[in-house]
Formats: C-alpha cells, structure tokens, sequence
C-alpha cells in the first residue's frame, strides 16, 4: 500500500511539474534574483525582537497587496496573511487550505545595530538567513505564481508568524491554532525557515523551559545568620537535578542555563532564581523532568527551612518558591506513511535532490502535534553564523530550493482539493 501511494505521489508530482504555468513561474524565479535579493535586504533592515515584530510584519503585508495577493490582513497575535484564492471556489469557502509560512522575528534584542551588506549574491546581517531566506521565498513563490497565473484547486494562504524564536515559544502558531477559525481548515503546512534545498524536518524535537525563584527574609550575614538562604537552596535543588539520569534513546538532555540573586558578599539574600531547559523527542521524558525538577526544588526548600528552624539563631520566616513554566514546544514527528512526505521525496526525486529527514524546533512543532501533515523546508541558497551579529546567505542555488517548494506546495493544493 505504502509503495502504491508513492508511486502515485511522484505521478502527481511529474503532472504538476507538466504543466505550462509552472514552467511559467519557474522562468519567473529564474529572472529575478535581484528582486528577491533586494527585499530579502529590506526585510532584514527592519528590526523585529521578541514582541516587537509589528513593522516588519506592516512591510510584508504591503508587499503581499503590491504583489496583488488577495485579503491581506493580521491577526491580534501580530501574524500577517494573505490568500491566494482557489479559481473554482468562492471567497466565503470554508474548506481545507495548504498554509505556506515563514517566521518574522529574530533573536536579536531592540536597538541590535542592523545595516545589511549586499555583495552580488551574498547578504551579511543579524538574520540574513534566519529568517530572512524564509520571508523573502515567501514573497517569491507569491509572485511566481501569480505572474504566471496559477489556477489553484483550494485556497493557498501565505503567512508571515511572530513569536518563533527562544521565548516566543511559537506564539504565533500558537494563536493559529488555537485561536482562529483558519486553523481548523488547515490540510497541509509548509515552513520556509532558513537556507538549504536537501533537508526537510520532519520530527519536532520537543523542549520545556522554567523559571525558578525562590525567596525568603534575607538580612545580614552576620546579624542574622541562620536565616534560611534563597541561593543555598536553589544550588543544592540544581545540584540534586542535575544528577537526574538521562536515556540515550529517546535522546534527552538537560540544561542549567542562567543563575542569579543575591546583594552583596555580606548580605543574606531575599531571593535566587534560575532558568533550565528540557529538550527531548519523547513528551513522555519531558514530563519527567519536569517532575524531577519540581521535586528537587520543594525537597531542598523544605529541607533547608527544616534546618533553620532547628537552628540555635533566630529565623525571620521561611522560603517560598514558585516555578513558572517559560517555554512548552510539543514532541510530534511526521508520520513515516504520511502524503506530504510521500510528495517531498518525489519532488525530490524529480529534481535530482537527496532528502535528508531532520530533527528540529521550529513552527511546524505546533502542526505537527496536533495531527497535521506539516515539514519545515530551507528557501534555497546557503547561509551561516545564525544567531550572530555576522550571520550570512548567500543565493547560491536559491532557484532550486523554491522550485523544489512550488512543486511541493502545488502537488499538496492537488492533494487537499481530493480529501
């Protein structure tokens, strides 16, 4: 069975690629590098850190509506759409739609110095590649196939999400998914994210992320001594979590990533706190480390009252703590038999391409968690240093990677128009 969906998937893919419109938009690609070079630069001049990806999301909705995409709009997230509509479906439809995305923020905080440097194909910038090639493949498949006047069996909406990066912990997929009507139409979603024209993720790895604070009197070191103290405690509930064992397989790991608090050598301190990371392929290990973690922190708070209380010295009260949960990326992975992946590696295969199925955090965790066939893709070319002042892309090979994304886009719109 699984052969047969195969097959068919690369005759669907072969009658995609047949026709005289796709030769149309892949000429379209073909003839203006440049202009996409030249937004891919404009985009990334404008800054978008965490919560602040309003104008660049204000730049990509003017450039839908000058490419002439239709209801061009945002959502109360910050998320930007467009649609490119189904010829033989009215505007008022409320069948599946393939949603094309691409992440607008960036990890760099507000006031990150931003001056791009254009040098023939290649573009030096705090998110140049990531997600600059995402957004700006993006705009180009839009333009690809509405100057070569694609007629599309179901509706193809195009979206430019914020909140993707470190903290934002996927809001603006988040909000899709859960808040908007669009979402429940979803068949199908394809992530732009990055360079490259050879890997697909295909299996959301899964994090969860913490702030622990714990607090107490405080006082003098002196004066007061014996009063319960807030890093002591946190240092030995991290110390006793960080011996948590971890398997190999599913692979999980665990991290300390930040500790502070604390006034001065002198001082006894009101307050300590710390974040930790959990990532792993298995929903299953992630909750157990949560429960390690928290067990850690209410044994050692408990603990180091029990020792003030006993204490000859005098205690102005107890600690207290509070974990707040800072970050929650489901573990989900694409199925094996699935038809988008059945139609990315005939896409592949008919473009000469090598699919390399991959591991990885990104938008398509929240789809994918929730039964929806969904891969994150590169929008072509090559790029590096991301997440530094210095990172890069270059548009060597662009023109691959986004016929590679337009044959798979059009074999899913054929796809969902059948389901």
């Amino acid at each position: 069975m699984v052969l047969l969906t195969r097959n068919s998937a690369f005759s669907r893919v072969t009658a995609v690629a047949a026709r005289r419109p796709l030769h149309a938009a892949f000429a379209w690609l073909h003839a203006n590098p440049k202009r996409i070079m030249d937004w891919q630069a404009k985009l990334v001049a404008i800054p978008a850190p965490l919560n602040g990806e309003q104008a660049r999301a204000a730049w990509l909705g003017g450039q839908f509506t000058a490419a002439g995409v239709s209801r061009v709009e945002s959502d109360v997230a910050g998320n930007v759409f467009g649609v490119l509509p189904a010829a033989a479906l009215p505007p008022e439809s409320t069948g599946p739609v393939v949603l094309l995305s691409a992440h607008l923020d960036t990890v760099f905080p507000a006031g990150t110095p931003l001056r791009p440097v254009v040098d023939g194909n290649h573009l030096t910038a705090p998110g140049a590649c990531d997600n600059g090639a995402g957004v700006a493949g993006l705009l180009a498949i839009a333009h690809a196939l509405l100057q070569a006047g694609v007629d599309l069996p179901v509706p193809l909406i195009f979206m430019g999400n914020v909140g993707e990066e470190g903290e934002g912990d996927l809001r603006g997929m988040r909000h899709l998914y859960s808040q908007s009507p669009l979402g429940g139409r979803v068949a199908v979603h394809i992530v732009l994210d990055g360079a490259g024209a050879d890997g697909a993720v295909t299996q959301a790895l899964g994090s969860r992320r913490f702030l622990v604070s714990i607090t107490g009197p405080g006082g003098h070191s002196f004066t007061d001594a014996g009063t319960p103290n807030p890093i002591a405690a946190l240092a030995s509930a991290l110390t006793a979590l960080a011996e948590t064992a971890l398997p190999d397989e599913p692979r999980t790991t665990l991290n300390l990533g930040t500790i502070r608090g604390g006034t001065s050598v002198n001082s006894i301190p009101e307050s300590a706190e710390a974040t930790i990371d959990f990532r792993s392929t298995s929903a299953e290990q992630l909750l157990r480390l949560e429960l390690a973690l928290r067990g850690a922190i209410e044994d050692s708070v408990a603990n180091w009252n029990l020792k003030a209380k006993a204490s000859a010295a005098s205690s102005k009260g107890p600690l207290s703590f509070k974990i707040t949960k800072i970050g929650d990326r489901p573990a989900a992975r694409l199925a094996d038999d699935s038809p988008l992946l059945d139609a990315l590696r005939a896409v592949d295969r008919h473009l000469g391409l090598s699919t390399d199925l991959r591991l990885g955090s990104t938008d398509a965790n929240i789809p994918l968690s929730l039964g929806i066939p969904a891969v994150a893709v590169g929008a072509g070319g090559e790029g590096g240093g991301a997440h530094t002042l210095a990172e890069w892309y270059s548009a060597k090979d662009r023109e691959l990677g986004l016929r590679r994304i337009l044959l798979l886009t059009l074999a899913m719109l054929d796809w969902a128009a059948e389901q």
